[in-house]
């Protein structure tokens, strides 16, 4: 089975770094899948087919975490003791918080109005300044070791996040 006192890194045998392969991270999930789903054990004694549905579940777990970039961002900050999303301390540029309104404005009304074409480029542009971001979070996270502008990067991508599934869920009624 596996060591559960591993961080979700160390279960796949990956550095803990923002930059990700990928491929990497599915290989080693489908192997460590391969050895522990509980399906594998189903013949084995109680404990062990528990053991095993534990084991499956932390390892899925971790993969969900791993593959996401927002929560791979988030749970690199928690392993230096930083909540990025603290209810505490929720302050962001006004210049950001302006800019976020103005393109969920733009979303509600292209939804409103039927526009295909103004949600595809708005997606387009949303997921651009993603990819942007999350550049800036590698150098942030892997590079300059900047944990507190990681963070603010961290709380904007999750916004970014959040508006891209919106978009994709207006796109998403448009074709329904």
């Amino acid at each position: 089975m596996i060591d559960f006192s591993q961080n979700h890194f160390a279960l796949f045998g990956l550095k803990p770094l923002y930059r990700l392969d990928q491929g990497q991270l599915d290989a080693a999930y489908r192997r460590l899948q391969g050895e522990v789903h509980p399906d594998r054990h189903a013949a084995a004694a109680d404990a062990e087919r528990r053991l095993a549905l534990q084991s499956s579940a932390r390892v899925n777990e971790a993969y969900q975490a791993l593959k996401n970039p927002v929560d791979r961002a988030q749970y690199l900050l928690s392993l230096n003791g930083i909540d990025a999303m603290s209810e505490t301390d929720t302050a962001l540029p006004e210049e950001f918080l302006e800019q976020q309104l103005a393109l969920r404005e733009a979303v509600s009304d292209a939804a409103a109005k039927h526009e295909a074409g103004a949600l595809d480029r708005l997606r387009s542009h949303v997921q651009a300044e993603m990819r942007e971001l999350e550049s800036v979070l590698e150098g942030e996270l892997d590079d300059a070791r900047a944990l507190d502008a990681a963070r603010a990067s961290v709380r904007k991508l999750k916004f970014l996040s959040k508006l891209g599934a919106d978009i994709e869920s207006a796109i998403a009624d448009e074709d329904a």
